[in-house]
């Protein structure tokens, strides 16, 4: 297959990703005279997990569809839909800040309503997709639930970046999912505060009116770039200008000397994670 031809086939897939990219494993499935279960013996997974891929209720993995690739003889082309994909997953807006996100060296990240996304479990970034998009199908919603999961990679490439998370306490207890999904959601975030570089401080009721009261974040790259990523309910801004960046730092660093210390914050959460559990 062409790049030609593969972009055209992208242009005239569905808008759910998942589906389309299942829709292309079936094709290519029946092409070679293949059963399901044959797939999926020679993909090392469960005939049920092929048959959800092949209808759109499962973004498949990427270890399935470099299977795939390796079995219809595609040259890579599943593996790049897949990335194709994932990339969709995110609001076309909010792309440009994915890859600003991927070649950070330092993630400040200020939170007051919601979790931020690389930190969310699967349950929680369902729980607000499904709130904010409640016209989509669960596939669509699996897509963007995978996109979403994805943003946690760059955390374990070979140059992550230091990553410091303030949390308004308001975004501990509000019942995303329901309290036993944010019980699971604060325990994973507890752990991940473990991670050397990571850091995650909470901002408490008790600190009084916050030096913000909309969630940003200040990206700084390798090259020594900074920039302040904000957004509303449809669109994202990015802002290079030094002044934007020095006012966003500024505001920074008084909201991080009103929160509680990165060595108290996870006894914090797990006190809230456990409210949640009763």
């Amino acid at each position: 297959m062409t790049d030609v031809q593969e972009q055209d086939r992208w242009r005239q897939g569905r808008k759910d990703g998942a589906a389309y990219l299942g829709q292309e494993v079936r094709f290519a499935r029946e092409h070679r005279g293949m059963t399901q279960q044959q797939l999926a013996d020679e993909t090392g997974y469960e005939r049920p997990y092929v048959s959800r891929v092949e209808s759109g209720q499962l973004l498949a993995s990427e270890q399935f569809v470099k299977a795939c690739d390796r079995i219809f003889e595609t040259s890579g082309f599943f593996t790049r839909l897949r990335e194709r994909v994932t990339e969709r997953g995110h609001p076309g807006w909010f792309v440009p800040y994915v890859k600003l996100e991927q070649g950070a060296k330092e993630i400040c990240d200020y939170s007051s309503t919601l979790l931020m996304g690389m930190l969310q479990t699967p349950e929680y970034a369902e729980a607000t997709f499904r709130a904010a998009n409640p016209r989509e199908d669960d596939g669509q919603i699996a897509t963007r639930v995978e996109a979403r999961r994805q943003r946690y990679a760059v955390m374990e490439g070979k140059r992550p970046p230091l990553l410091w998370v303030i949390l308004h306490e308001a975004v501990l207890r509000t019942e995303v999912g329901g309290r036993e999904v944010m019980a699971a959601q604060l325990e994973h975030l507890a752990l991940q505060a473990a991670n050397p570089n990571i850091t995650i401080q909470v901002l408490p009721f008790s600190a009084g009116s916050p030096a913000s009261s909309v969630p940003f974040i200040i990206l700084s790259s390798w090259d020594g770039t900074r920039v302040v990523y904000s957004e509303t309910r449809h669109a994202g801004h990015v802002d290079e200008s030094a002044e934007a960046v020095e006012s966003a730092r500024t505001t920074y660093d008084r909201l991080r000397a009103a929160a509680v210390s990165p060595q108290d914050s996870p006894s914090l959460i797990r006190s809230i994670a456990e409210e949640h559990a009763r």
